[in-house]
């Protein structure tokens, strides 16, 4: 979708477009609230300062919706679609690599109370499993840091994907 688009549709259908980024009322409607923008950079600036900080029941609430590593969503909403296009990198096929991202979601799950969170796009399946391994190690003070890190970065990341300048920026 073009910015100019996204800066005219009306309110709710604002809000429709960007909760599959992230799923945070507060987030969400602090973008859409301050449009519109004159460029995709100063929207990814609203929408990065609308993410610092998210509180723990904001991150719990936006957890809820995330698959786990490994295992790519069957629905067919966008927020799924995006999460399948992020974990492009996890090869299904390869059976050591998802018994051993299985085996680090279950240990995570069984430590922290939630799935494994991380930007998954861009990162190959054993960087994705080495940064599992590592955070396993943390405390939960630690991971609640870096998984509202890693809630903005995606956020981010599929609202540069979702709106771009257009032809006539």
């Amino acid at each position: 979708m073009e910015l100019a688009e996204f800066n005219s549709v009306d309110r709710d259908e604002a809000i429709r477009i960007l909760t599959p980024c992230l799923d945070i009322t507060r987030w969400v409607e602090s973008v859409v609230d301050a449009r519109p923008f004159s460029s995709v950079e100063e929207l990814l600036g609203q929408a990065q300062q609308a993410a610092e900080p998210f509180t723990s029941e904001e991150v719990e609430s936006a957890m809820a919706h995330h698959p786990r590593i490994g295992e790519r969503p069957k629905a067919q909403t966008t927020e799924a679609a995006m999460s399948r296009s992020e974990q492009a990198g996890v090869d299904p096929g390869d059976s050591a690599v998802t018994t051993a991202l299985a085996e680090g979601n279950r240990a995570y799950e069984e430590k922290f109370g939630r799935v494994f969170l991380i930007r998954a796009a861009g990162r190959s399946a054993q960087e994705i499993l080495g940064t599992l391994q590592e955070r396993i190690a943390h405390t939960p003070e630690e991971e609640d840091t870096i998984v509202a890190g890693q809630l903005r970065e995606i956020a981010l990341l599929r609202l540069s994907g979702l709106i771009s300048e257009g032809v006539n920026a």
